[in-house]
């Protein structure tokens, strides 16, 4: 198998009156690993789907290997030897390595021989130069191990050109870095080339050849990823000379827990192990993050805290009461909650902007009494005061929030449950595929929430937002507290260990 060249001459897409690829080129040499850079609706995902068939670009044109490409529709792109591997795994967990990978080619016969499949597996596998066991279900793997089977998928699909479309997000340090190095060995032989999507600019640093930055549908710059800092990338991304500050962190945490858990327990499901938390504790003033490989019992606890699961046994108290997560006691005690995918799983999507903005406060006065007839004049000045101060683009308060970009969606659900005096504010995922502006905002507002005396309870797939956030940082796995260490001078790789039990 040998590696091709791709690439854009001057592509343009619009959609409607939208302009999302204006002019756009760029050049992949072959086997050369090349990031794809730029902020949420600058154009890549527009330009990755182009290139693999999913839209027809309106103007502009395609080189592979040297050769005019017309590509139609993904058939075309995957008889070029072009493929993609998703942020999102695509992985029938049920089935085992080796039946992921005969299933995923178009021509699978309608009787397998599976003695005959399986020869041929060995033989690919022999030439690859890492090990994974093909009768092991791929539920069952680990998530660097998940996002390997993924690559060696479209190897074995005869893929020569891979888009990797943030490869990392779920991966501990240790994963990510065995990872990148089987991508960067494979280019280097020659075997594929690559498109990197990413937002780290440490891996952009360490595994890229060159990169093209986009903004607004427009290339914005680029070059040689060993010439080009971190800086200079989030200027030409953001179009502004330096990226925004992190967030300053004031006051200490106090003495006693507002938020404590004791013998936390849930039944197990869809294969996961239940909760099994002995003792979790979080103090105003403070930050504390959860860190783990997705599907460790991250998810059930934010439920558990936010009225969506029931424990099995155990106690969860609030400034020292019983607490039950349910709406009117989550309002009295001035408890909130940012859930992940906040667009299916916090707001209402056929709903206006700013009747998501008032569906915590609705049917209630300012003094705390129930309402008998909806105040629409408050709710719209109320809706108003937070588009403003969050800095929501809206094409109108009243347009269906679901139409807003996710940095938006994050944007209003964030002004929602802070609104008022907040006492605990449990995050999960606060920043999961915004660009670096709305990234910088919510964590500005987490902190200055923190600083404000909340305490917070921080769940995150992505490492570095634990490091930079945290006060103090536990490692959930297989619905356990596995370790505890202070957010200042926490080591990264030893926390990563702990998230895959090394």
């Amino acid at each position: 198998m040998k590696a091709i060249g791709v690439e854009a001459i001057a592509v343009s897409k619009r959609f409607g009156t939208f302009r999302a690829l204006d002019d756009v080129s760029l050049k992949v040499g072959a086997g050369s690993v090349h990031a794809l850079l730029g902020e949420n609706g600058a154009g890549k995902s527009t330009l990755v789907k182009c290139l693999l068939g999913y839209y027809r670009a309106d103007g502009g044109s395609f080189l592979v290997d040297g050769r005019e490409a017309t590509i139609d529709r993904p058939a075309d792109a995957d008889a070029m030897g072009l493929g993609m591997v998703y942020q999102h795994f695509t992985l029938v967990p049920s089935m085992t390595v080796a039946e992921n990978l005969v299933m995923s080619r178009a021509d699978v016969p309608a009787v397998i021989d599976w003695a005959g499949e399986r020869a041929v597996i060995e033989g690919f596998m022999a030439r690859m130069p890492l090990r994974i066991q093909l009768d092991v279900p791929v539920g069952q793997l680990a998530a660097g191990e998940r996002q390997k089977t993924e690559i060696l998928k479209q190897l074995y699909l005869q893929r020569r050109f891979l888009v990797l479309d943030e490869p990392t997000s779920v991966l501990t340090p240790q994963e990510a870095e065995e990872m990148l190095g089987f991508v960067r060995g494979l280019t280097k032989a020659g075997e594929i080339s690559v498109v990197i999507i990413t937002h780290k600019m440490k891996e952009v640093a360490r595994f890229v050849d060159d990169l093209t930055v986009l903004r607004r549908g427009r290339v914005a710059g680029g070059g040689s990823a060993r010439t080009l800092g971190p800086a200079e990338l989030t200027a030409m991304m953001i179009g502004e000379p330096q990226a925004p500050a992190d967030p300053e962190r004031r006051g200490v945490p106090g003495a006693e827990p507002l938020l404590a858990v004791v013998g936390l327990r849930t039944e197990g499901d869809l294969g996961r192990h239940g909760l099994d938390i002995a003792a979790l504790s979080v103090r105003r003033h403070e930050i504390v993050g959860i860190a783990g490989v997705s599907g460790n019992g991250q998810k059930e606890l934010v439920e558990v805290l936010g009225g969506q699961r029931r424990p099995a046994s155990g106690s969860v108290s609030v400034a020292g009461s019983a607490y039950h997560a349910g709406r009117a006691e989550a309002q009295a005690r001035r408890v909130r909650v940012l859930p992940e995918e906040p667009l299916r799983n916090g707001c209402v999507g056929r709903m206006s902007v700013a009747d998501n903005l008032n569906l915590r406060s609705f049917d209630h006065t300012a003094d705390g009494h129930q309402r008998r007839w909806l105040d629409r004049r408050g709710m719209a000045a109320r809706a108003q005061r937070m588009i403003e101060a969050f800095g929501i683009r809206a094409p109108s308060p009243q347009a269906p929030i679901r139409v807003l970009s996710g940095g938006n969606v994050q944007r209003c659900v964030l002004a929602r449950e802070l609104d008022g005096e907040v006492a605990l504010l449990i995050v999960a995922n606060p920043c999961f595929g915004l660009d670096v502006k709305a990234v910088a905002e919510v964590r500005a507002r987490i902190m200055a929430a923190r600083n404000t005396g909340t305490a917070v309870l921080l769940v995150s797939e992505d490492l570095d937002e634990i490091l930079e956030l945290s006060d103090r940082i536990v490692v959930m796995r297989q619905g356990q507290i596995v370790h505890e260490t202070p957010g200042a001078g926490a080591d990264a790789q030893e926390i990563g260990r702990h998230m895959v039990g090394h």
